[in-house]
């Protein structure tokens, strides 16, 4: 069941065109600092609860970014698997004409779960606006996350906690749970800084080798064969990876992938959340005690949203990296300080920076 608060979500729109088989929703969790921002999520799963949460978690990212967006997320209940290319196409384009009451004045569509640039192009050409959402393909002016702004902050997160940690990235090792856009852009910019990548894992499991992997070769191999296991080294459940002897784990994929089961076992000093929600706060709580460092998910991970306001504002991708830099790098150190000032948690001193500057903007609060 959907929560409401002193936050919002402030409306909640369902939609459904019979006809072509689309039934699907849009959260618009908060709206002070700007239109929501937040992609569109397609599984045969999907739900209002489950896309409210992540709309909070917009709201509270687009915010720590500094970014005049605020929160939102949609879903649409389908598995794509199940039907053709021409079929998914003629589901987004009912989803967006039947979202042109929100979008693109109150909400800004991006990629998401089964949905990319190709399905941002159907998106927008069916709302009959380039503002309607970001993520789009190149040829339409967009900065496609395959480019990797996720990742890239992700690992620039990381950089700056190891400093506060006072540990030379030269000589760190790092796992990332989950090999796929975000893992892939983390990994490459942490081993090209000097860190050993000793364990990784995708769906079809995990893989660790002690004396590090090549980058490039891990890259060869899950191109060309769909699953870094075929990687020579120690092979392991996909669950084990956060058990990884190493001094950084990056998650990058599924939620709640370090149960209250994993604290004992967690060897890792430092983890930087890619992914959303890998894990509660309960859980996060437990580790602050045993003297890990977690990075919050809508710190570490901004990336993608900062990418999204530059392609929103025409800016290059050149640009998008400067940006993405800039502003992960400023508002780590920033939480961080807080958590050494004032030894609270991390999540607990972004949230709180988070909310102050929502509130700065908020009519509608009732705080």
């Amino acid at each position: 069941m959907v929560e409401f608060d002193a936050y919002g979500p402030e409306k909640i729109l369902q939609v459904y065109n019979p006809k072509v088989g689309m039934r699907g929703f849009v959260v618009l969790d908060n709206l002070s600092l700007g239109p929501a921002k937040g992609g569109i999520r397609m599984t045969p799963t999907v739900s209002v609860d489950e896309v409210a949460k992540l709309a909070r978690t917009m709201t509270w990212k687009s915010a720590m970014a500094n970014l005049p967006f605020g929160g939102g997320k949609s879903g649409i209940i389908a598995d794509p698997r199940q039907f053709s290319l021409e079929k998914k196409k003629e589901i987004v384009e009912a989803f967006s004409r039947a979202l042109k009451v929100v979008s693109p004045n109150y909400y800004i569509a991006a990629p998401d779960i089964n949905t990319g640039e190709q399905e941002m192009e159907w998106f927008a050409k069916a709302n009959g606006s380039k503002k309607a959402c970001t993520g789009k393909p190149k040829k339409m002016g967009g900065i496609p996350h395959e480019l990797g702004s996720t990742g890239f902050g992700v690992a620039h997160a990381a950089f700056v906690a190891l400093k506060h940690r006072k540990k030379d990235v030269r000589k760190i090792s790092f796992a990332v749970e989950g090999f796929g856009n975000v893992g892939t852009f983390a990994a490459k910019f942490l081993t090209e800084a000097g860190a050993t990548l000793k364990a990784v894992s995708d769906s079809k499991g995990c893989i660790y080798i002690e004396k590090g992997m090549n980058y490039e070769k891990l890259m060869k191999v899950k191109e060309e064969t769909g699953s870094v296991i075929n990687y020579n080294g120690q092979k392991n459940t996909c669950v084990n990876i956060v058990k990884s002897p190493v001094d950084v784990l990056i998650t990058a994929a599924v939620p709640d992938v370090i149960k209250i089961g994993d604290v004992d076992n967690v060897k890792a000093k430092l983890i930087v959340e890619g992914s959303n929600i890998p894990m509660t706060e309960q859980v996060e709580g437990l580790l602050h005690k045993k003297g890990i460092l977690v990075v919050p998910d809508f710190v570490a991970n901004a990336g993608g949203v900062i990418s999204s306001y530059v392609e929103y504002t025409g800016g290059s991708a050149q640009k998008m990296f400067k940006m993405v830099k800039e502003k992960v790098c400023k508002n780590t150190d920033l939480v961080l300080t807080q958590v050494e000032k004032r030894r609270i948690l991390p999540r607990e001193a972004a949230l709180e920076i988070a909310r102050k500057r929502v509130l700065a903007k908020c009519d509608i609060c009732d705080v």
